[in-house]
C-alpha cells in the first residue's frame, strides 16, 4: 500500500457532532482492496442497469461503520465497516443497499443540499487528494493526515421511505444475482441496538440510514423465503475478503494489535499476510520479507504479494531492489493504474537515468487510464524534468494543479508549457485548454 495525502473528503453523509467537527478524514487507495470491492459489486451494478466502469468506489480511513453514495455514482466505504464484516456476503449486502440508493435516484433529490455544501469543490479536492503525496508504493494505507475539517451538516440523510426503497432494491438485486440476503440482514442486526443510543454514540450509518426495526424484519422475512438465502459466497470471494481485512488491519492497526488479531498460531494465508505487513510497519524488514516471500513462493503469480514486497523494499530505502517486484506485479496486471504508478515511482526514485524512459512509459500509461489521479501527474512531471523535457514537465504540473484546485499555479504552468512546447502539437493544445480553464476558475472565484 502506498502513502497518500488525503483529500477533502468531508464526510458527505455524516451528521457529525461538534466534538467531531475538527476531525480530519482520510481517503486511502489500494489496488487490491479496490479490485475486491469492485468484484463484489460488479454483478449488482449489472442487474441495477449501471455501467460498472462508471461506478467509483472510495475508501475512507475511519474506524466507524458507514457507507454512503455521493457525487453521482460514487460509493464511499469506511474501513471500519469493512473490518467489522464477517464475510464477503455482508459487504455485498451493504453494496447492494447503496446501489439501491443510486438506482433509485435518491442522490438527485438531494442535489440542492449538495450544492449548498459546495459538494463539487469537495469532490474536486477528492480527485486531487494525492497531489501532496510524499511516500512510495502502489497502494495507500499509511495515510498522511491532512485535508479539511469535517462538515457538521447532514447532506445525505436518507428518509425512511428511501431506506425502505433501497432495501427492497438490494433484495431484488441479490435475488437476481443468486446471492444470499443474509449478509445484509446480519449487518443491519449489528447496528440494531444503536438506535436507542444517543446520537453522539451511534455509528454514522445509523444516523444517516434510519434503521427502524421494520427494516430488519422486512429483510429477515425476505431471507426466510428467498431460494438463495443459503447460497454460499464463492471461495474466491471468501479468500479476497479475508485478505482485505488482513491488509487493512496490518496497515491501519499497530503491529502489536495486528499480531494480537493474527497470532503466530494462525497459519492461514490472511494471517501471514497481516503479519508480513505488521513486521514491515515495525521496521523488521528481514521478518517482513520472510513472510511475504513465503506467500510469493506459494502464489508466484499474485500481483499484490509482489506489490507488497516492492513496497517493503522501497520504504526500507532499498529502492533499486523494489523495481523488480513492482515490475512483476505490473506485468501481471498491466491494466492496474496504481501498479503502473508504483512501478513508475520506484523507477524515478532510483535516480538511474537508464530507467527514466521506462518510468515515463509506465506513468504515461497510468495517466491515460486515470487522468484524474493527481499523484500520477506529480511523478510524471518529475520524470519528464529529470529527462530534460521541460515542456511536458510543465504541462504535467499544470494538470496536477488543475485537479487540486490550485488555479493560479495551474495558469502559471500552462503558460510556461505554451512557451516551451511547439505550437499546434497535442501538448500545446492541451496547455491552452488548461490555461483557459484556470482563467475561467480564477475569474469565477474573483466574482464571488
Amino acid at each position: 500500500m502506498r502513502r497518500l495525502a488525503i483529500g477533502l473528503i468531508l464526510a458527505l453523509a455524516l451528521a457529525t457532532p461538534a466534538a467531531e467537527a475538527q476531525r480530519k478524514i482520510s481517503l486511502i487507495r489500494d489496488a487490491e482492496i479496490e479490485d475486491t470491492i469492485r468484484a463484489f459489486g460488479a454483478p449488482l451494478f449489472a442487474v441495477a442497469g449501471l455501467d460498472a466502469a462508471a461506478v467509483q468506489v472510495h475508501l475512507i480511513n475511519d474506524k466507524t461503520l458507514n457507507a454512503f453514495v455521493a457525487g453521482g455514482q460514487r460509493i464511499f466505504l469506511h474501513t471500519g465497516l469493512l473490518l467489522a464484516t464477517d464475510d464477503a456476503n455482508q459487504v455485498i449486502g451493504v453494496l447492494a443497499h447503496e446501489t439501491g440508493h443510486i438506482s433509485g435516484g435518491h442522490l438527485a433529490r438531494g442535489q440542492e443540499a449538495l450544492r449548498e455544501a459546495s459538494t463539487q469543490a469537495i469532490l474536486t479536492m477528492l480527485l486531487g487528494a494525492a497531489a501532496a503525496v510524499a511516500g512510495g508504493g502502489g497502494a495507500a494505507a499509511g495515510v498522511i493526515a491532512g485535508g479539511s475539517q469535517v462538515t457538521q451538516r447532514t447532506l445525505l440523510q436518507y428518509s425512511r421511505t428511501q431506506e425502505a426503497a433501497a432495501d427492497q432494491a438490494a433484495l431484488t438485486f441479490l435475488d437476481q444475482t443468486g446471492q444470499s440476503s443474509l449478509g445484509l440482514l446480519q449487518f443491519l442486526q449489528k447496528l440494531g441496538d444503536q438506535e436507542a443510543l444517543a446520537a453522539a454514540n451511534q455509528d454514522p450509518y445509523v444516523r444517516t440510514h434510519p434503521l427502524a426495526r421494520q427494516r430488519i424484519d422486512t429483510v429477515r422475512a425476505h431471507s426466510e423465503r428467498s431460494p438463495h438465502a443459503r447460497a454460499s459466497d464463492p471461495p474466491q470471494f471468501q479468500r479476497m475478503h479475508a485478505r482485505m481485512r488482513a491488509k487493512l488491519a496490518g496497515f491501519l492497526e499497530s503491529p502489536a494489535q495486528t499480531l494480537q488479531r493474527y497470532p503466530l498460531s494462525d497459519a492461514s494465508e490472511a494471517a501471514r499476510y497481516a503479519r508480513a505487513i505488521a513486521r514491515h510497519k515495525a521496521n523488521d524488514l528481514t521478518a517482513a520479507l520472510a513472510e511475504i516471500d513465503g506467500l510469493i513462493a506459494e502464489h508466484p503469480r499474485d500481483p499484490y504479494y509482489l506489490e507488497a514486497k516492492g513496497q517493503f523494499l522501497l520504504e526500507a530505502g532499498r529502492v533499486a531492489d523494489a523495481v523488480a517486484p513492482y515490475q512483476a506485479a505490473a506485468q501481471l496486471r498491466p491494466d492496474a493504474t496504481l501498479l503502473l504508478l508504483a512501478l513508475g515511482q520506484a523507477q524515478v526514485s532510483t535516480d538511474d537515468p537508464g530507467l527514466l524512459r521506462a518510468a515515463i512509459d509506465n506513468l504515461e500509461a497510468a495517466a491515460r487510464r486515470d487522468p484524474s489521479d493527481a499523484t500520477v501527474w506529480r511523478w510524471l512531471a518529475q520524470a519528464y524534468g529529470r529527462d530534460g523535457q521541460e515542456g511536458p514537465a510543465a504541462l504535467a504540473t499544470a494538470e496536477r494543479y488543475a485537479l487540486v484546485g490550485q488555479y493560479r499555479d495551474c495558469l502559471l504552468q500552462a503558460n510556461r508549457a505554451l512557451r516551451l512546447l511547439r505550437p499546434g502539437t497535442p501538448g500545446a493544445l492541451r496547455a491552452e485548454d488548461l490555461k483557459q480553464f484556470a482563467e475561467t476558475k480564477l475569474k469565477t472565484l474573483k466574482e464571488r
